[in-house]
């Protein structure tokens, strides 16, 4: 046989196999795999999804001290039809015996009722447990037939599903022409599916089979080194598939996320991945690192309120002890926000009332009693002038988990945090970087853990880039290279205390010309022009330099937002419109009101 073309989607899954091969995995092509008796997997048609003797095999090892009957039960259990459940929630159910074992119960030789649990996959120990990649896989559903490209087995389950295309091929087909099709013709399939991997080669995507095509996510490095294949397929391959790693990214990086009556299915991404483990590997440095875990620099919209469910749920899972953790923020609204994704992802089961503090006495109460997830605001760290904050445990099972820990109230209530809980851990996340002044933040969480900033997430698209226009110079302010500039300050964002003390003298020599009233004016004529004339509707965001002048900037785009409406109706009144300018125009004002 001829070697397939350099360039051909063949190809490309032969280096694939070749390096599953590498990372220790087992690899057979099943093009011509057999069934029924003496078949080449031990399936008996190609309706069945998981390889059944080496499921048996896996169990019995992980399992030696429980009877065929318990193994056998366990595996009832793992392949009994559900297809009267979603997709999702098949998957969900599967995944808790993956997690935490099959619950069996039957009868002893005493006739007695008697429960195990039978362990599935065993997450600490990779080399025992069985790795096999199937090439050409076929698959039959209720009505038809499919051949997937690879499908990874762990212990005998289809936990990876991996779909390639030719590199000249658009990534997008894999999973509008391929997946989608799969999901609905043959769905046992996915049941266990741990992830989804798409690639071509050069671009590569990975995410959970209830994602959507724009959440699919690139991988681009193999560990917190940085890392890289020598292409994305192969970063993403030994940054996910290797032993290891993989059943780290399994059992500690997935959750299904409920809301609104639908379960979506969350798998981290590179940056959650990286950034928590690094956490992690602060907590096993507990005492040496005196509580401060560090900061968790991850930029706005990069999932931090997710990656702080994922080193939760992975230090209570890895590490003995009673953990509780005490998760907080500075706002009314981020603390019930905060509070709600843990409760959707699962990870919190008590009712709000029950875990968030409603003032410093309840927060002192909730410190008392056994909750392993607590939610409060800073404030509630708060004493009368001159008083000393009590202690309220001094167990060094706790970690305090700060969101925006940099912010000024951490530096006045850190103290206070301290002396309520003396030997607890602190972590902070942010979504910004420190400034060189902000010593106390350091004092209290350490140095950062992991940094993805704002160039990164860009890269990402994880956060859409920003652009800068100079509009209406009414102070003679020129720069050429404003956009350079601006990206250099977002990504170092560092000054020192005297630079901080001439800035604001600045401002504060600026601020009358700033505000002046007929610069407002102007301004917000501005807005609204612009805003009605980019060629798209859509949300925008006026930043001031104050409240207060916020408060007459939104009266003042107001008058200018009504004007405009106003001239635009009398257009529309006017009988000399064509067809196309009165729906124009129907729209705008639609749009405004």
């Amino acid at each position: 046989m001829h070697p397939p073309h350099p360039d051909s989607e063949a190809a490309l899954e032969n280096a694939t196999i070749d390096l599953f091969s590498q990372l220790q995995w087992q690899t057979a092509n099943c093009y011509h795999e057999t069934f029924g008796t003496n078949s080449t997997l031990g399936r008996e048609t190609k309706g069945e999804v998981v390889l059944i003797p080496k499921l048996q095999s896996a169990l019995q090892n992980l399992n030696r001290d429980l009877s065929t009957e318990t193994i056998q039960l366990a595996i009832e259990e793992l392949t009994r039809d559900r297809n009267t459940l979603s997709l999702a929630n098949a998957n969900a159910e599967i995944y808790q015996l993956l997690k935490d074992g099959v619950k069996v119960s039957f009868k002893n030789n005493e006739g007695e009722d008697e429960a195990e649990t039978v362990k599935v996959i065993d997450w600490n120990h990779p080399e025992n447990n069985n790795f096999f990649l199937a090439s050409q896989f076929w698959v039959t559903g209720e009505i038809y037939t499919r051949r997937t490209d690879l499908i990874g087995f762990v212990n005998g389950l289809p936990l990876i599903f991996i779909e390639l295309k030719a590199h000249h091929q658009r990534l997008e087909l894999a999973y509008k022409n391929n997946l989608t099709d799969y999901k609905q013709t043959i769905p046992q399939l996915f049941w266990y599916n741990a992830f989804i991997i798409l690639s071509n080669g050069t671009k590569s995507r990975i995410s959970s089979l209830t994602a959507k095509w724009e959440h699919f996510a690139e991988w681009k490095k193999i560990n917190s080194e940085g890392e890289e294949g020598i292409i994305s397929l192969d970063t993403i391959i030994r940054g996910t598939c290797e032993p290891t790693k993989l059943l780290d990214l399994v059992e500690n990086f997935i959750f299904f996320y409920s809301a609104k009556g639908s379960l979506v299915k969350i798998i981290a991404k590179n940056h959650q991945y990286l950034g928590v483990n690094q956490a992690v590997t602060a907590v096993t440095e507990i005492k040496s690192n005196q509580g401060r875990l560090g900061v968790f620099w991850h930029t706005q919209g990069s999932g931090k309120s997710y990656s702080m469910v994922f080193f939760s749920q992975k230090v209570v899972r890895k590490f003995y002890g009673n953990w509780t953790f005490v998760i907080i923020t500075d706002r009314e609204d981020l603390d019930e926000q905060i509070y709600k994704n843990f409760a959707y992802a699962g990870a919190v089961t008590e009712i709000e009332k029950n875990v968030r503090a409603k003032s410093g006495e309840h927060l002192k109460q909730l410190l008392h009693e056994d909750h392993r997830y607590i939610f409060t605001m800073i404030q509630k760290f708060r004493t009368e002038k001159g008083g000393i904050y009590p202690q309220l445990s001094d167990r060094s099972d706790i970690i305090v988990i700060a969101d925006e820990a940099h912010r000024s109230q951490y530096d006045t209530f850190a103290l206070n945090m301290r002396n309520a809980l003396a030997n607890a851990a602190f972590i902070g996340f942010t979504g910004t970087p420190l400034m060189l002044g902000e010593q106390e933040t350091k004092k209290t969480f350490g140095d950062y853990i992991s940094i993805y900033n704002f160039r990164e997430s860009i890269e990402d698209s994880a956060t859409v880039p920003l652009y800068y226009e100079n509009r209406i110079p009414e102070l003679q302010l020129t720069n050429d290279a404003l956009n350079e500039n601006m990206a250099e300050i977002i990504e170092s964002a560092t000054l020192d205390e005297e630079e901080e003390k001439k800035l604001e003298r600045q401002c504060a020599r600026e601020y009358q010309l700033i505000t002046r009233n007929d610069r407002l004016e102007k301004i917000a004529q501005d807005i609204v022009t612009h805003l009605l004339g980019r060629g798209y509707q859509g949300k925008a965001m006026i930043v001031s330099i104050d409240r207060f002048t916020a408060v007459k900037m939104y009266n003042k785009v107001q008058h200018y937002w009504q004007e405009h409406l106003q001239q635009f109706k009398n257009q529309l009144a006017q009988f000399n419109l064509s067809e196309f300018e009165q729906k124009k125009l129907s729209v705008t004002i639609k749009y405004m009101e």
